[in-house]
């Protein structure tokens, strides 16, 4: 039987010494150390074993991005890779070749690894981080059914030998392995009922609250988009739900931040029905609910100061004979009402309800993140994910965050006149056009319509939640793509972002959360 939640990693991180040249034993401590090092004149002298070292680096190509490996001639025969870094390189290029180290370690299976960096001040932190990453995500185990299934390189000790934070690293990694787990659940596991008990399952360890809307309780606040997805399924299970961090020294009176999520369990299209090749992978389409689950999940780990929620669509999109269709017309919770063209286009329409029903908190601002366009992953390939936003200062804020994560972002440009397309002759506004042009914008611009401009909000199109051959540090294809992204913004840049956006803001009592009852379960 595959586990909802994946297992807890046995790994341990460790503080060493300060700096590799400090422990003149390091080498006889350890079965591996990986290193990231400038690709001209390191000081490997430093090192244990630095002539072998040195002599090694001489015979070797001096340019950014390459490795090799040194066996030292210790007791212990430490297996010593070294990874060139330019000087230029960023965090994505280092997470790229912190990854490629990694894997190398994972197919000798070491038992003990250092991690240290020779690089510069300004360099050294970020190489850290993405060592540590690095390694975490090659010790992670993906959910399988075999009888016989390898058991995951589990090294018992990492220690870092550098600046480093052992605990956000952990936090970190943690959030994304548990978005690539559940990501990878086959959809006859991760249903959308399954998908709400492994949420309580995981709020009763961190201590969140949880709230399910079900269809009874979303037929009541008027969430006729997202019932309109949902009424094709057999199986009743759908549900937005609401989870909520208290941190117990937050501020009184802080309104939360808002993550809101996509959480199609699997998307046939539709009456629109997708051809074969492109419904294999549709169990996946959950990605973003996972994503804002991951980002709650390790900012709950490190005691983040802000209250936080996470909104979670839960919902499959189905064929049969309650199944919606073109020309439908359907009211969303804030009234809009839609005119449906597209019934493959159903995401945007579980996020309008959820959106509008997270607006009704007045939260701090509402970020949103969905694997909605194919549009997006043609204009930016799976390498960067796209962003949108309503207040145009801060995509600068969200680009900075995603180039210090090495999870990229791009800002789209999003103005009013793309609405002329959306007018409905039937209703108030188009759910998409009928070719897909250009559909990120239109995408962004139908879900504009459901947070009430004084809510800062960033909308997320996770054009990198899989990509063949992995991304970055990431060998899997499904990369967990945003938990590192969305905590560095959070974490990081969170001052830059209120300056941008507005401050954070106290809720006054007239706006308190005006949800929904809460549904039987």
């Amino acid at each position: 039987m595959i586990e909802l939640l994946p297992p807890r990693s046995p790994v341990v991180l460790a503080r060493g010494a300060a700096r590799p040249s400090a422990n003149p034993r390091l080498a006889e401590e350890l079965d591996a150390l990986a290193i990231l090092a400038p690709a001209h004149e390191p000081d490997l002298a430093s090192l244990p074993h630095g002539d072998l070292l040195l002599a090694e680096h001489a015979r070797r190509p001096r340019r950014a991005g390459a490795t090799y490996a040194v066996t030292l001639p210790n007791r212990r025969r430490t297996r010593v890779r070294v990874g060139l870094l330019g000087a230029d390189a960023g965090a994505f290029e280092a997470l790229t070749l912190a990854g490629r180290l990694a894997r190398e370690f994972a197919a000798e299976r070491p038992g003990s690894v250092g991690l240290a960096t020779l690089l510069p001040e300004a360099q050294a932190p970020g190489a850290m981080d993405a060592l540590g990453a690095a390694m975490l995500a090659a010790t992670q185990r993906v959910p399988t059914a075999a009888a016989a299934p390898e058991p995951p390189w589990a090294p018992g000790r990492i220690a870092l030998y550098g600046p480093a934070d052992p605990a956000r690293l952990a936090a970190v990694e943690q959030g994304a392995g548990l978005v690539r787990w559940l990501t990878a659940l086959p959809p006859n596991v991760l249903t959308p009922g399954a998908y709400r008990r492994a949420v309580r399952t995981l709020a009763r360890r961190r201590g969140w609250r949880v709230r399910e809307y079900d269809e009874r309780a979303l037929a009541r606040a008027g969430c006729g988009a997202f019932l309109a997805v949902s009424q094709g399924s057999a199986t009743r299970d759908a549900a937005i739900v609401h989870v909520a961090y208290r941190p117990k020294r937050a501020a009184r009176g802080v309104a939360p931040i808002a993550l809101v999520g996509k959480g199609l369990c699997f998307d046939t299209g539709g009456t629109n029905l997708k051809p074969q090749k492109s419904m294999l992978g549709m169990h996946t389409d959950m990605a973003g609910s996972a994503v804002a689950l991951g980002i709650l999940d390790a900012l709950s780990a490190l005691d983040f100061p802000r209250p936080v929620d996470a909104w979670l669509a839960l919902a499959e999109n189905r064929i049969g004979p309650g199944a919606y269709k073109p020309n439908d017309v359907v009211r969303a919770a804030n009234g809009t009402t839609i005119e449906i063209v597209h019934t493959d286009a159903e995401g945007r329409l579980v996020l309008a309800d959820t959106l509008a029903l997270a607006a009704r908190t007045n939260p701090a601002c509402l970020i949103d993140f969905a694997t909605l366009t194919g549009a997006c992953v043609s204009a930016l390939t799976e390498r960067y994910s796209g962003v949108f936003t309503n207040r145009p200062r801060l995509r600068e804020v969200l680009e900075s965050a995603g180039a210090a994560s090495g999870e990229r972002v791009w800002g789209f440009p999003a103005p009013a006149d793309f609405d002329e397309e959306l007018e409905s002759a039937s209703a108030d506004v188009l759910q998409c056009l009928s070719e897909g042009k250009g559909d990120h914008i239109y995408a962004a611009r139908f879900l504009g319509r459901f947070v009430p401009a004084a809510i800062p909000w960033v909308h997320v199109d996770l054009s990198s939640a899989h990509r063949t051959g992995g991304l970055g540090h990431v060998a899997s294809p499904l990369t967990g793509f945003g938990v590192r992204f969305g905590t560095t913004l959070l974490l990081d840049c969170l001052r830059q972002f209120e300056a941008a956006a507005g401050p954070v803001r106290a809720t006054p009592p007239a706006s308190r959360p005006r949800a929904p009852r809460r549904s039987s379960r």
